[in-house]
């Protein structure tokens, strides 16, 4: 029996947070990795400890160009991507009426575009080599929306979608797709890598209510969320499993907040006679 070689990982926003917790445990499984990073010094330190098994490519996922390049980079290097993880991404606090221009391209170019381009360029190579898998790291904010995160959500969802459709069109190629929504994990996310709109006087309530305070940018204290480390277990065991859902539920909080969001929306649908509440299963 040929011996099955340890995957090789894309992962997109791996200078920091989730990204770069992912190329450590890659790494240190003995799996080599592509990883991509806005800065050209980022992961100094594991380029010095892994100099065979990583390659980091400077790429700003809004730059399709840059992104192709580093795909290219890095098949050129390692021969093969097996799992692609598109991560980079940011949060933007702001209501909707207070979201700027350039705010609201730049969180969908990041957010959306970025892992269409990514998509995009892998999926020659994954077709090629009739094997590969896809993750998107999304939200249970995907599923719901909420007050001030918006622009966010609009984000997410969109990647939700198109991702839904890619998993029907490269299922028959042997790609896999997964969306993983992320619950509440002490990234950087909620803390300095939090984008804020500049807020309106108008909505000083609803932040209050929301937050506790109208202040903004907030000031991030302590824990964010779950350790960092039960996400990339989680993914791991996902990717190394021989098959598994489209979504994947990730953190303990992810479920209950999925429930919510579902049940408020068939509870609006019901307004309809029409809609009919789907039934679970009864097992035996």
């Amino acid at each position: 029996m040929t011996a099955t070689p340890e995957p090789v990982w894309f992962v997109t926003g791996a200078g920091r947070g989730l990204g770069r917790a992912l190329t450590r445990a890659a790494l240190d499984a003995g799996e080599q990795v592509v990883a991509t990073v806005r800065q050209a010094d980022a992961l100094a330190d594991l380029r010095t400890e892994f100099p065979s098994a990583l390659h980091v490519a400077t790429a700003d996922v809004r730059d399709r160009d840059a992104v192709r390049a580093a795909v290219s980079a890095g098949v050129a290097r390692f021969g093969r991507l097996d799992v692609v993880v598109n991560n980079a991404g940011y949060g933007l606090v702001g209501a909707v009426e207070e979201a700027g221009e350039a705010e609201a391209r730049d969180i969908v170019d990041t957010n959306l575009l970025g892992p269409l381009w990514v998509a995009q360029a892998v999926l020659p190579h994954l077709r090629a080599q009739g094997a590969g898998h896809i993750v998107q790291i999304s939200t249970t904010g995907a599923v719901g929306a909420m007050p001030t995160l918006g622009l966010y959500n609009a984000g997410k969802w969109g990647l939700e979608g198109f991702s839904q459709a890619l998993a029907g069109e490269v299922a028959r190629f042997g790609v896999r797709v997964t969306v993983a929504q992320l619950g509440g994990f002490d990234t950087d996310w909620a803390g300095s890598g939090m984008h804020f709109a500049t807020p309106s006087a108008v909505y000083d309530d609803l932040r209050r209510e929301l937050f506790g305070t109208a202040e903004v940018p907030w000031r991030a204290e302590g824990p964010l969320g779950a350790p960092v480390a039960e996400a990339v277990d989680a993914l791991r065991r996902h990717v190394h499993a021989p098959d598994g859902p489209f979504r994947l539920l990730v953190g303990a909080d992810a479920p209950d907040q999925v429930t919510a969001a579902l049940r408020a929306r068939c509870e609006d649908y019901a307004e309809d006679d029409r809609f009919t509440w789907p039934t679970p299963a009864v097992t035996a």
